[in-house]
């Protein structure tokens, strides 16, 4: 059971209710994660806002690899699962893909970097060394990749923080990933 008690679509701010019902477009239901977030007005528009523009930086297997090593690293079981979901469903990662993304890895040699540099990023706050960016630079990622790797790791962070401050029930549907 969530600490925070999450509002239906029906209980959520008025405001909030046109960008939830965007998710559940998007998504087929609302996730619990986004009516918490509903409960403050500003801060779910600028998590939307957020999140929106820097799904557009990467591509979604990497982002979803990122956000899965990440949430692990913070002990954030729904935003891991979320990952797990995403990553299957829109990035058609498998199985052996997913467990290596956990352990801060990935089967693709360009990927693992990222994976690797948004894990530094979120297991040293942000104070990488000039190894971490010399590993992200040499498997071809851009300054401009760099800052949105910190951006998509900050946006993680953000959802993993509120997802262990409430703990929120597991509403993502499991999926069985393809076998590698």
């Amino acid at each position: 059971m969530s600490r925070i008690a999450i509002p239906t679509l029906a209980e959520a701010p008025a405001e909030t209710r046109p960008t939830l019902e965007g998710v559940k477009k998007r998504l087929g239901w609302t996730p619990n994660l986004f009516r918490l977030m509903a409960l403050s007005p500003n801060t779910l528009t600028a998590f939307v806002s957020l999140s929106g523009m820097l799904s557009r930086t990467l591509d979604v297997a990497t982002i979803e690899s990122m956000g899965l090593a990440v949430s692990e690293g913070s002990g954030c079981k729904y935003c891991a699962q979320s990952h797990v979901f995403l990553g299957t469903r829109l990035a058609k990662l498998d199985t052996a893909e997913l467990e290596l993304n956990r352990r801060g890895g990935s089967s693709d040699p360009k990927r693992a970097a990222a994976v690797r540099f948004a894990k530094a990023i979120a297991d040293n706050r942000g104070k990488v060394s000039d190894e971490d960016l010399a590993d992200v630079r040499t498997a071809g990622f851009t300054d401009a990749d760099i800052v949105a790797i910190a951006g998509l790791t900050a946006q993680f962070l953000f959802t993993n923080f509120m997802s262990n401050i409430s703990q929120p029930e597991l509403d993502f549907p499991a999926v069985a990933p393809a076998q590698a």
